[in-house]
């Protein structure tokens, strides 16, 4: 009966556990769905925004297509100097500091924005005439700030480029001429083939008689063996050519012939010429 409780309560302890993971999973999922969406969203309406700028900076004359004007650039240019940092930061991490600085530079350039926003609905020209060349001059400074990152996180990617282009090509230099130094092994090896050949030759002088002359004649076959052995055909020697009959094709009937002639004849005046 102890038993069977203890089961029982494990069986809970199991299904409580899985119940606790399953809305902890549901949780975390909906939560990265809501980051998704909320990030689209976002990006969506930067979209709009711009083209709005856009649009105004085209229909708008006066103080509000200039205000557009440097939302717009301002935008831009944070916008660019984003992506550059963000398109760079896996192959190199220090630009994660640019990337904290650009935050806190798009903190500033957010308050300048909202700035430029109510000074667009301002009524009174004059008050836009006062404020404008303020506004634009801190504009300037924090494009000029972003695009001194931006300038700047291009050409260290570029430069590590350069670079790691440049050990490539060493790298390719070091293996084309480890790979040209194919001559050493064959050298080697004829040194000693030739090394052999000789004892083989004094083996055979010293022996006795015939032996001698078998074993001399053996050391020069063996010799002449390994040396038609090392030796290659060439192209243009002659030695590789092809004959005749195999460029005409009559290789193999001539041989087909000449292997019909040698072939012994088994007619009847095979018999008489026997006995």
């Amino acid at each position: 009966m102890d038993v069977f409780g203890v089961m029982i309560g494990l069986v809970l302890l199991f299904g409580i556990a899985t119940l606790v993971l399953a809305v902890v999973g549901t949780v975390k999922a909906a939560k990265a769905v809501a980051a998704k969406v909320e990030k689209h969203e976002a990006n969506a309406r930067r979209a709009v925004e711009t083209a709005t700028l856009k649009a105004k900076t085209y229909t708008k004359v006066g103080p509000p297509a200039q205000i557009a004007t440097v939302r717009l650039k301002l935008r831009t240019s944070l916008d660019g100097t984003r992506q550059v940092l963000e398109g760079g930061l896996a192959q190199d991490g220090q630009l994660g500091e640019s990337l904290a600085l650009l935050t806190r530079l798009d903190a500033h350039a957010a308050e300048l924005d909202g700035e430029l926003r109510v000074l667009e609905r301002e009524p009174d020209t004059a008050r836009i005439a006062a404020k404008l060349p303020e506004l634009r001059e801190r504009a300037e400074r924090i494009t000029h700030a972003a695009e001194t990152m931006r300038w700047a996180a291009q050409d260290r990617m570029h430069r590590f480029a350069d670079d790691e282009l440049s050990r490539l090509s060493q790298e390719c230099e070091s293996e084309a001429g480890a790979l040209r130094h194919w001559d050493t092994g064959a050298g080697s090896g004829s040194a000693s083939g030739a090394a052999s050949g000789t004892a083989a030759a004094s083996a055979a002088a010293s022996g006795g008689g015939s032996a001698g002359v078998g074993g001399a004649a053996g050391a020069s076959g063996a010799a002449g063996s390994s040396g038609g052995g090392a030796v290659r055909a060439g192209l243009t020697d002659g030695k590789g050519r092809p004959s005749a009959e195999d460029l005409l094709g009559l290789a193999d009937p001539l041989a087909k012939l000449a292997q019909r002639l040698r072939k012994p004849s088994t007619g009847p005046s095979a018999g008489p010429s026997a006995s």
